[in-house]
């Protein structure tokens, strides 16, 4: 226990957001009022900052600040740029917004003189070291902390000191342990991408568990990312991104949230490019669920939408602003991998006041 607490101490950096209007502010209301709006957050290849929009009905999205980021990436992450966000609400009343420390385009927009922050021969493409974590209570004041998970002691499966990335994080609460759980892609050096999990403190500052292995490829013959779950029922479901051909998104379920999990085929969202990100969410007042995604081959880039009641059967409704399909923006693009959690009407209404 004791070098348990010894490392993770020196895992986190934490510090305050720069202050903008700092003034005290009641807590963000509960779940016990009405959940009538959505948030989504997303991350721009353009600046590789915090995005955020909303929507009352699920299907038309404003995007907060003008489409510019509500949190720099270059104020909050080692390598001065985000990917990945994800928003969790959870069951305390507050927000908190997991993503990848990385900046794919570093040397292109002058953040570091090499193309990756370590040789990319012996650590991969889009080499990192970490994942930054943020709390908020109302959405507009947030804290935050770094995570180096080469800092980690050595297990078994994996050689902290040499892990080759780190992505894609999500936050879920494990109701069996009472805990914040985050879930994330790990390779070591350049071998094979994998599901793991660790579990976090209430601050959401350092991590409290050594992290684990949720899934793999079957026989760790390819790479497997971009994990996503949802429980309906006593069932979880895992969306993740299989790399066994061009990427594509598939389904597992288990009954408990740490599996073992059960891989299928049942997944089909009629998309034959390379995708990714998938992220499930319910529709408000509704038994339907959304599967939404990342076409990052498409020109531009953009989000697909597939719906489904029973997770056997999936319909796809098309694209973003494509002719014929419900799902609308107003004044954003080229979004890239999103997530949505839920809000109040008072929230919502509190975010576009400061925001525009």
């Amino acid at each position: 226990m004791k070098k348990l607490l010894t490392w993770a101490l020196l895992l986190a950096l934490t510090t305050a957001m720069p202050a903008q209007k700092q003034k005290r502010h009641r807590r963000a209301a509960g779940t016990a009022d009405k959940l009538s709006a959505y948030l989504m957050v997303y991350h721009k290849d353009q600046d590789h900052g915090l995005h955020a929009a909303l929507s009352r009905d699920g299907y038309t999205w404003t995007a907060l600040n003008g489409d510019k980021p509500i949190v720099g990436g270059d104020s909050i992450a080692v390598q001065r740029g985000i990917r990945d966000p994800h928003v969790f609400r959870g069951p305390d009343g507050a927000f908190y917004v997991a993503m990848t420390d990385l900046h794919v385009f570093g040397q292109r927009d002058g953040k570091r003189s090499t193309e990756w922050e370590r040789d990319g021969k012996k650590y991969g493409w889009g080499n990192n070291r970490g994942l930054v974590l943020m709390k908020s209570r109302d959405l507009i004041h947030w804290t935050h902390t770094r995570i180096d998970f080469s800092a980690l002691p050595d297990q078994e499966d994996m050689k902290w000191s040499e892990v080759g990335c780190v992505w894609a994080p999500e936050t879920i609460f494990d109701e069996e342990s009472g805990q914040l759980m985050i879930h994330f892609t790990i390779r070591q050096g350049t071998g094979m991408n994998k599901i793991y999990y660790a579990y976090v403190n209430g601050d959401f500052t350092q991590l409290t568990s050594q992290p684990r292995l949720l899934a793999e490829a079957p026989g760790s013959k390819f790479n497997i990312i971009d994990s996503n779950i949802i429980r309906v029922g006593d069932t979880y479901h895992l969306f993740y991104v299989s790399h066994e051909g061009t990427a594509t998104p598939k389904h597992a379920t288990a009954q408990c949230i740490t599996g073992p999990y059960r891989f299928d085929e049942l997944y089909q969202d009629g998309e034959r490019q390379g995708h990714e990100a998938p992220s499930c969410w319910k529709r408000l007042d509704s038994d339907t669920y959304v599967v939404m995604f990342d076409n990052y081959r498409r020109r531009p880039m953009n989000f697909g939408f597939v719906e489904t009641r029973d997770f056997f059967t999936y319909h796809p409704i098309g694209y973003f602003d494509e002719k014929d399909a419900p799902m609308r923006r107003t004044n954003f693009s080229e979004q890239k991998h999103g997530s949505v959690t839920y809000l109040t009407e008072e929230e919502a209404r509190r975010l576009e006041e400061y925001w525009n």
